[in-house]
């Protein structure tokens, strides 16, 4: 494997772990102390906004891994 696309699978890792943590802190900033309908609503629709970012972290991740083990051990 190449450098290039070492970095590549790296940089969408980093996109991908930039995403979450955005979907984080909108999640954090509905969350508000005496809530409407509405705003218990849109907190809720952010939770399920943060974990899909999740998932999509978790799985550039694991691309990351893979590369890194194909680059260290050729498998």
């Amino acid at each position: 494997m190449e450098h290039a696309e070492l970095a590549t699978t790296q940089r969408a890792y980093r996109a991908a772990v930039d995403e979450w943590v955005t979907a984080i802190r909108a999640e954090e900033d509905l969350a508000p102390a005496q809530p409407t309908l509405g705003q218990f609503d849109d907190w809720e629709q952010a939770q399920y906004e943060e974990e899909e970012a999740r998932k999509k972290a978790r799985k550039a991740k694991k691309d990351y891994e893979d590369a890194i083990r194909r680059r260290l051990f050729g498998f």
